[in-house]
């Protein structure tokens, strides 16, 4: 893992010679390329989530300067009047230093977003280690602060419990299966379970969350979430789906024009190639893609 991590690394060789292969996925290395994608996708009728990209900051400066990016993110969504909310990961405002740190981060940007049109942040979920202390940091801000919700992960045995804590404090949730290789111990590994337990905990959201981010691009789980809305007489205005930007595309665009809420999650900055490296282990077509671009160059 070392030797990924510093293939993988912002200043690496590799991150800046290779940058055009995740130009799909990434929208640049600087806020104005952001909202330049945000702009782009407020055209075709969806909206956005912007992620600066970085995660398991070490060091105090560092943490604060991940909060400072995110301030002044918040000011430039705010004068550019896109539809635009942003998600944050703790371990980049410094969870790993101290939760109280983390917390206090957490809160200057939340509070910083309140008054703009879109005013939710996002927490993002990270490996199943983090877990607890996501939601302790979560809960602690909630308890002043209500434009802000978790993301949980459908793989892990204990979602069920989490889906039910947050339902009870209603709070906001962006419903996942989970991207992390966790052990068998504790999470579902093969698919045919995770849909299950995906749509069950998709089902209790729609049924008694508050507007929910049903993250997928799972068109059997797409499906069958359409239907149970349907049938239980949820309308769209509801909830919302989620999908990655450059990730089916066209399918976000078809699911607006059936009449959808429809929110695309943009990251962008220097720490590009970690998040790339996921997308690629996690999608057959994904790789093609990468594999495309190398040709084409």
């Amino acid at each position: 893992m070392a030797v990924i991590d510093r293939v993988l690394a912002p200043d690496s060789p590799f991150t800046r010679r290779f940058f055009f292969l995740a130009k799909r996925f990434v929208a640049g290395d600087t806020v104005e390329s952001a909202l330049a994608a945000v702009r782009q996708l407020n055209s075709d009728g969806l909206t956005a989530t912007l992620d600066y990209l970085g995660e398991d900051v070490q060091l105090h400066r560092e943490a604060q300067r991940t909060r400072d990016v995110y301030l002044e993110l918040l000011a430039a969504i705010g004068d550019s009047g896109l539809r635009t909310n942003v998600s944050v990961k703790l371990t980049a405002l410094g969870l790993l230093i101290s939760e109280p740190l983390a917390a206090q981060n957490l809160t200057e940007i939340v509070q910083r977003a309140a008054p703009l049109a879109d005013p939710f942040v996002r927490i993002d979920m990270e490996g199943s280690a983090l877990t607890d202390a996501t939601l302790r940091v979560f809960e602690r801000v909630y308890n002043t602060e209500r434009n802000v919700g978790p993301v949980l992960q459908a793989y892990l045995f204990r979602t069920p419990a989490d889906v039910e804590r947050t339902i009870a404090l209603g709070a906001r949730v962006r419903l996942c299966k989970g991207a992390y290789n966790e052990p068998p111990q504790i999470a579902y590994r093969d698919m045919a379970t995770i849909r299950r337990e995906y749509l069950r905990l998709a089902e209790a959201l729609l049924s008694r969350g508050q507007y929910p981010g049903i993250a997928t691009h799972d068109e059997r789980l797409i499906t069958a979430v359409k239907t149970y809305a349907r049938e239980q007489h949820i309308g769209p205005e509801r909830f919302e789906f989620q999908m990655l930007y450059g990730v089916r595309p066209h399918r976000q665009r078809s699911l607006v024009d059936e009449g959808y809420n429809v929110r695309v999650y943009v990251p962008f900055g220097t720490h590009w190639a970690g998040y790339f490296y996921r997308r690629i282990v996690e999608r057959k077509e994904n790789a093609l893609f990468a594999l495309g671009s190398l040709v084409r160059r």
